[in-house]
């Protein structure tokens, strides 16, 4: 295989990750969000919309960042592209 098809790989890949992330992000940060408030019960005090919004996207932006790290480490090691350790 030539050194151009593996980098092609490793960068649709990369893009296709990057992308679908994206997409969830999105929803996230708008799309829930927007429809979260329309939530009219209390959660601990709080409206539950405050909840969605404050705590629970946050738990989704470090899910999405642990998993990319740890994707693109593996795709890194699969493709050879790694930094070699010390």
């Amino acid at each position: 295989m030539k050194l151009e098809d593996r980098h092609h790989r490793y960068w649709r890949r990369t893009l296709r990750l990057t992308a679908g992330l994206a997409t969830i992000w999105f929803l996230v940060s708008f799309v829930v969000t927007f429809f979260a408030r329309e939530l009219s019960f209390s959660f601990f005090g709080w409206p539950f919309s405050f909840w969605v919004g404050a705590q629970g996207a946050l738990v989704v932006y470090c899910l999405l960042i642990g998993y990319y790290a740890w994707y693109m480490n593996r795709l890194d090691i699969e493709h050879g592209v790694d930094e070699p350790r010390d």
